[in-house]
This record gives C-alpha cells, structure tokens and sequence, in this order.
C-alpha cells in the first residue's frame, strides 16, 4: 500500500511542470488527496463494509470537488491535475499512469446494472471537460481532447476529438500528453476545405462568358456571372465577421 501510495506522489512531479517540492504537492493538490481518500474507501468497499466507503468519498468530495466512487478501480501512477468537478462512476476502470484534467466524467449512460462505465488503458489523457460514457474500452496511449464525448470504444495510440468523438489515428507518432496545442481539428478542417471550394466555384463562374437573352431575335439584355458575395454586402459592417471566418476566425 504504501508503494502504491507513493507512486501517486511521485508521478505529480513527472505531470505537472508547477510541481516545485514535495511539502507543496502534499498539501495543495486536491487530485492527490482524492485518489489517496479512494484508496482507503476501495479498499474497504472490497471488505464489503457498508456506507464507511461511500462516506469517505463525500469527504473526499467536500474538500476536493472530486467525486469518486468506492466501486472504482485506480491503477497505480493516475495523477488528477486540478480536479475540479472531476465524476469517476462506480464500475470504471483506470489503468496505469493515466492523466484527467478537471470536469471530466467517466459515468454510464443508464440504468443497466453490471459494467456500465468506461475502461481507460495505461496512459490515458484526457482533456478538460471531457465525457467518456457508458461500458467501453479506451485503448492504451489514447488523447481524449477537451470536451470531447465520447460514447464508443477507443483503439489504442488514437486521438480522439468532437462530439461525438471522432477518431483520429496518430500511428507512428508519439503521444506527448501535455501538448494540448497540438491535437487536430477535424471539424475545423472539412469547414475550411468547404470554404475553399466554394471559393473556387466563384472564380470559375466569373470566368463563364456573357450570356445573351434573346427575344424573337432581340437582344434584351447580356448578363455576366457576378461574385456571390454582391458590394451591397461588403459594404456591410458584418461583413467583416465574415471575411474573418472566412480567414479561420472561430474554426
């Protein structure tokens, strides 16, 4: 128990650039608190004492706004960075050196009795505010992006991202788990590449020769392809929202 307890310790260095000295992560981090308040309460869960564990984990829930069921199972290295908010339901299962940032829910979508929460690999991160729900597999060395829900199973060495969570592969490459900056943009990029057809539409209309209305051999009028977007609504002040959404701006 104590190895287990001090591998909780020591992975806070390893995750968290603030961690500056041992005194200052033993006193100030709630994720610390809270997987070490479950230890204890699972560990009597699996003694079958009642209410005492589920008592334990409100305690643990009063003074860290981390809710963790008796029930769940913690791997050994599982670091909870700032927590705040974080819901771990009754069945769910962490593996090794996993990574959940605050507003995260690993909850079930029912009232199934059984397994009916999520399972995370080793090495798992996942981003804040993300929901992983219901009784599915998330493979090891998988990224859940923040505020992604994610409501099926995970390959491993996969981002996933969205909502509902699309799958994105990243074969080949390694996962760094603090480099948020870098987890892609599907939807982001079909968007752009929307945009970018529609542009070229415009200029192969405008391209089109002159077309001649002709009545009973008369010409009425020759009408030439105009762009889409008329000079009427450039000149509106909106229309600057526009070109910068047309520039990625909110994408």
């Amino acid at each position: 128990m104590f190895s287990l307890l001090l591998s909780d310790f020591q992975v806070i260095f390893d995750r968290d650039p603030a961690a500056r000295n041992w005194l200052e992560v033993l006193l100030c981090y709630p994720g610390l608190h809270a997987v070490w308040f479950h230890r204890l309460a699972h560990w009597l869960h699996g003694l079958g004492l009642p209410v005492i564990p589920r008592l334990i984990s409100q305690i643990a829930r009063l003074f860290t706004g981390i809710e963790i069921h008796p029930g769940a199972t913690i791997g050994t290295g599982a670091f909870i960075d700032h927590g705040m908010g974080v819901v771990v339901g009754e069945t769910a299962i962490i593996g090794k050196n996993c990574l959940i940032y605050q507003g995260v829910t690993l909850g079930g979508t029912g009232k199934e009795s059984g397994k009916r929460h999520p399972t995370l690999g080793d090495n798992v991160v996942v981003g804040a505010g993300a929901k992983v729900l219901g009784n599915i597999t998330i493979g090891d060395n998988v990224r859940i992006g923040a505020g992604s829900v994610v409501v099926k199973d995970v390959p491993p060495n996969s981002t996933v991202v969205g909502i509902p969570g699309r799958v994105v592969q990243r074969r080949g490459q390694k996962i760094q788990p603090l480099e948020h900056n870098s987890v892609p943009d599907p939807e982001g990029d079909i968007i752009r590449s929307l945009i970018c057809r529609v542009e070229h539409l415009e200029s192969m209309i405008q391209q089109l020769p002159a077309t001649t209305i002709l009545v009973d051999g008369t010409i009425l009028a020759e009408v030439r392809p105009k762009h889409l977007v008329a000079p009427e609504v450039q000149s509106n002040p909106d229309y600057e929202e526009y070109e910068g959404f047309m520039g990625g701006a909110g994408i």
